[in-house]
C-alpha cells in the first residue's frame, strides 16, 4: 500500500543524512549520491565525513553532535543556505550498549535518549517548519527491530526505539495532508559498529550496503515501514501478538 508519495527520481532533490558518517548512514548516502542527489552527511566525526565527500564527488558535509539543538539548527540553516532547498531528512545518528537492569547505569540510559530519540527531536525543530512552508519534503527515522517490543540487554536501547516507531506514526497523522511524507525504518540485525560489540548469534545479518537497497526500494514504493530482513523481523512482528505471559516465556526459552 503506498502511504507516501514514492520517491524514485533522485536527480535534483537534496538528501540530509543525519548519521552519515559510517554503517547504515553512509550506505543509503552513497545509494543515494549514485542516484543523483545532492547528499549532506552529518555527523561527529569530521574527518569520516570527509572521507565521504572526497569519495563522493558533489557530497556536503556539516560535522555537528545531534545531541546540542543549536548546532543542529545551525546545520540546518547552513544546508539551505547552500542548497536552496531540503527534500530529505533521514535520521539515523545512534547509541548502543547492552544493559540489563540488574547492572543499571543511568548514564548509558540518558546517552542512548539523547542520541536516538532527543537528537530526532532536535532535527525535526530544524526541518519541519521548512517542510511545512514547502508543503512538501519527506521525514524518515531510523528505529529497529528490537522496539518492537521487549527484549533481553535492550533496556537502553529498545524503549528509544519504541518512542522513535510512536513519533513516526502521529507525525504522519499530522503531516500526511500537508503533503510531508514520514518512514520509519526497523532493520534486524546490519553488520556496524554498533552491533560489532554482540556476543550473541545475530539470526540473518545484513551488511550495510543491503539495508540502504531496502531502504530506497521502501522510499521508491512509497511506503511508511521499511523493516528488514523479512524472514527475521516478521517473526518479531509476530510476537508482539501475543499476550504478554506467552511473550515472556518464549523469550526466556530463546534466551
Amino acid at each position: 500500500m503506498t502511504m507516501n508519495r514514492p520517491l524514485a527520481d533522485w536527480r535534483g532533490q537534496v538528501a540530509w543524512i543525519i548519521g552519515g558518517s559510517s554503517g547504515i548512514g553512509r550506505a543509503t548516502a552513497a545509494a543515494l549520491h549514485e542516484r543523483g542527489a545532492t547528499v549532506v552527511v552529518s555527523g561527529r566525526d569530521a574527518g569520516a565525513l570527509q572521507a565521504f565527500a572526497a569519495e563522493h564527488a558533489g557530497a556536503d558535509t556539516l560535522a555537528l553532535d545531534v545531541t546540542q539543538v543549536e548546532q543542529v539548527r545551525a546545520a540546518a540553516q547552513e544546508l539551505l543556505k547552500r542548497h536552496g532547498r531540503l527534500d530529505l531528512a533521514l535520521y539515523c545518528a545512534g547509541h548502543y550498549r547492552a544493559v540489563r537492569a540488574t547492572e543499571y547505569d543511568l548514564g548509558q540510559m540518558l546517552q542512548h535518549q539523547q542520541v536516538n530519540y532527543v537528537g530526532a527531536l532536535h532535527m525535526l525543530d530544524a526541518v519541519l517548519p521548512q517542510f511545512l512552508r514547502a508543503q512538501s519534503g519527506h521525514i524518515s527515522l531510523v528505529s529497529s527491530a528490537a522496539g518492537y517490543r521487549g527484549l533481553p540487554k535492550a533496556l537502553a536501547y529498545g524503549p528509544t526505539k519504541a518512542a522513535l516507531q510512536q513519533l513516526a506514526e502521529v507525525l504522519y497523522l499530522d503531516l500526511h495532508r500537508r503533503g510531508i511524507g514520514v518512514s520509519i525504518i526497523n532493520p534486524g540485525f546490519v553488520a556496524t559498529r554498533l552491533t560489532a560489540q554482540n556476543t550473541f548469534p545475530m539470526p540473518a545479518l545484513m551488511t550495510p550496503e543491503q539495508a540502504a537497497r531496502e531502504i530506497l526500494h521502501g522510499w521508491e514504493r512509497g511506503r511508511f515501514e521499511m523493516h528488514f530482513p523479512k524472514r527475521f523481523t516478521l517473526w518479531l512482528k509476530l510476537l508482539r501478538l501475543l499476550p504478554a505471559r506467552i511473550y515472556f516465556a518464549v523469550v526466556r526459552f530463546a534466551v
